[in-house]
Order: structure tokens, then sequence, then C-alpha cells
């Protein structure tokens, strides 16, 4: 798989887990699924040697990570900085970026 099919994907799964949200924008929801897929490269470091295609077989194995970067990117628009919500007895509260970040190693180069 590609990255442009990964994110494709991505996109798919969520717009069908998120399209009876009432306000649901689904040009929101690629942006933040193309900034996770970044997030994760920019995470990994991939050492100059890797190929588009050997990055992209290695971010299939962070699917899930990317996808639940997305998915909390996108439930915090317009809330960003919280950690807790409390509205009408219905208290909020999200992952950390590193709970979700914390399976993602970074390559170390041996010189």
């Amino acid at each position: 798989m590609t990255i442009a099919e990964m994110q494709g994907s991505i996109i798919d799964d969520l717009t069908i887990e998120l399209q009876n949200d009432t306000d649901f924008d689904d040009n929101l929801l690629e942006v933040k699924v193309k900034n996770a897929i970044r997030e994760v490269k920019t995470r990994r470091n991939y050492p100059k040697h890797y190929t588009d295609e050997m990055i992209a077989d290695d971010l299939d194995r962070y699917y899930t990570t990317i996808e639940g970067l997305a998915v909390l990117d996108y439930n915090q628009v317009g809330a960003q900085g919280q950690s807790l919500h409390s509205e009408d007895d219905v208290q909020r509260s999200w992952y950390s970026r590193d709970e979700l970040l914390g399976n993602i190693p970074a390559f170390v180069s041996v010189l």
C-alpha cells in the first residue's frame, strides 16, 4: 500500500465512523489525516536511504496509531489545549499525544 492509498483508506474508515456527527467536515478530516501521517513520519526519522516504498511499508504498521491521531486532532478542533471538558454533567477527556505516539520509536543510526 502506498502512503496515498493508506491516507485514502484511513479517510474512508474515519468518514464511515464520523459521518453521522452533525458537524462532520470531510475536508478538515483529510487535513488531520495528512498531518497525522506527517507526524508519524517525523517521529520515525527515516534514514536517507529509505525509499518511499520502504517508508510506506513501515507506516502501515502504524495505521491505527495514525488513525487515532487523526481522530484526536479532529475531535479537538476548537478545544485545542484542553485535557478535560465538562458541560451539562458530561465530562470529556482526551488521550495525550504521548500515549498515542509512545509506541513509535525513532530509527537510531549507528555510526
